[in-house]
């Protein structure tokens, strides 16, 4: 029997659209064009008593919304670690999202029950993690930190006697997170999540390379008898430091506590034969967390939680009621904290296929290749300067004020006019940063669409940035 007509019409259009988007990508300004106030008043329209047809709905949508939409999936979107969307992984989430399928148990979905299960496996040995790891799909790093931090708190307490999951945490032995001292903020609110409280956080001093040292994580662990939760980084959000896994892992056991690792874009460095020294001893660890929607590139939203103690993740997340039938393949449940959710998974399973173990290290390599091309490129440019770079896909540029006796706060003012003149003109699109007290822009570059010509395009618009008369409000 053939679609109906309205579904089939509706989602043709919709296609449409969407490859009119993709076809323009290269000739659209990456940065958004349409103000806040403009997209309100397209937008905000009253809602009729009347539904319309769901052609004009579409085309109303992208009509209203032109401008607004970013264009991260452009191969000069360096503002933030954001994905291009591989071929196979958008055509396998449209998929996700025409199946519907609520991939909680596996009895509302088997096959994306099944497709869960030989994905973790895939990813597994990528990673190079135990055999034993569990594996949980959710929605990005921060719900994956929230559910290894849950399973992390449950393995701590369970050690001492005490059930975190039936009792809570009152009363229970306090628990302490000590975690690099440049690590990502949802890191302090996956700790908020779990009920342990941000005042329970010690941070770690870090070194001139950004990275917690042996004898600082040793003195932290030996200055108080208290389960302890390791926080380390496997590609700093500014300059991709990667702590030393396999000094610091060693180190935490001994002690007792449990090492989790935010590798939210630097995990992938496993996946890369010329990166994967900088994630040596990462199987050390307990847990880890990464984004699916960052280095492989697959729709939003897309995070990956693992545990070593299958026992103790299963345990902080799992639920059971007489209406959920036994499992006979993977019950997601007992993975993550959602229970009605998306699969995730069919959408992994196309990219890891469509890119397979060579192309996977392929674009890790080249990604960070073209990094660190715009990194120095733009850095060797009169009136720019090179803060940070070399590891992985990551940098950090700072643009200076040339008039005589410039100050640092002088720098700081045309480190944001060149940024934002860049992003004005729509060739490229930065983000600004403030860091080690100065301000910066960021090189953040992980999308399977950037080129050698997106390079030198990218070069070419911040020379142009660099040379344009910018209004100075301190003149």
């Amino acid at each position: 029997m053939s679609m109906k007509s309205p579904e089939r019409d509706v989602l043709m259009r919709a296609a449409e659209h969407a490859l009119v988007w993709l076809d323009g990508l290269d000739a659209r300004s990456v940065a958004t064009t349409a103000s806040v106030a403009e997209l309100r008043t397209r937008l905000a329209r009253p809602l009729a008593d009347l539904g319309a047809p769901c052609v004009t709905v579409i085309d109303d949508l992208v009509a209203d919304t032109a401008g607004g939409i970013l264009g991260s999936q452009n191969g000069r979107f360096y503002g933030w670690v954001i994905g291009g969307g591989l071929p196979a992984a958008m055509a396998a989430d449209w998929l996700t999202t025409v199946w519907d399928q609520n991939a909680g148990v596996h009895a509302c979905s088997p096959a994306a029950s099944v497709v869960e299960e030989v994905a973790a496996g895939w990813l597994r040995e990528i990673f190079d993690l135990p055999p034993e790891t569990s594996v949980g799909f959710v929605t990005g790093c921060q719900m994956a930190h929230v559910t290894c931090l849950a399973a992390a708190r449950h393995a701590l307490l369970r050690d001492r006697g005490w059930d975190v999951e039936r009792r809570g945490l009152t009363g229970g032995p306090p628990i302490r997170i000590l975690a690099n001292a440049d690590r990502h903020g949802s890191v302090d609110r996956a700790v908020r999540l779990v009920g342990i409280g941000s005042d329970a956080i010690e941070p770690l001093a870090v070194d001139d390379a950004g990275c917690v040292t042996p004898e600082t994580l040793q003195n932290a662990l030996s200055a108080s008898p208290h389960p302890a939760i390791v926080v380390l980084q496997a590609g700093e959000l500014n300059r991709a430091a990667f702590d030393p896994f396999e000094l610091l892992a060693p180190v935490a056991r001994a002690a007792g506590a449990w090492t989790h690792v935010d590798g939210a874009f630097g995990l992938w460095a496993k996946a890369s034969p010329l990166h994967r020294e900088l994630v040596r001893g990462l199987e050390l660890c307990d847990s880890w967390t990464t984004d699916a929607h960052k280095y492989l590139n697959v729709p939003y939203d897309s995070g990956l939680a693992f545990v070593r103690d299958a026992g103790a993740h299963r345990a902080a997340m799992t639920l059971s009621t007489s209406y959920l039938p036994a499992g006979a393949a993977r019950d997601q449940i007992d993975w993550n904290p959602e229970f009605s959710r998306r699969a995730r998974g069919f959408a992994v399973y196309a990219a890891l296929r469509e890119l397979g173990r060579e192309g996977l290290a392929e674009l890790v390599a080249r990604t960070c290749r073209h990094a660190q091309a715009v990194i120095d490129g733009i850095g060797a440019l009169p009136g720019a300067q090179r803060v940070a770079g070399g590891r992985l896909n990551q940098g950090l540029v700072r643009f200076l004020d040339q008039k005589p006796g410039a100050t640092s706060t002088d720098h700081d003012r045309r480190t944001d006019q060149v940024i934002e003149e860049l992003n004005a003109k729509g060739e490229a699109f930065f983000g600004g940063v403030t860091w080690r007290g100065q301000r910066c822009m960021r090189v953040s570059l992980c999308n399977w669409r950037t080129s050698e010509a997106d390079v030198a395009r990218t070069i070419a618009a911040a020379r142009a940035a660099l040379t344009a008369k910018v209004f100075d409000p301190a003149d």
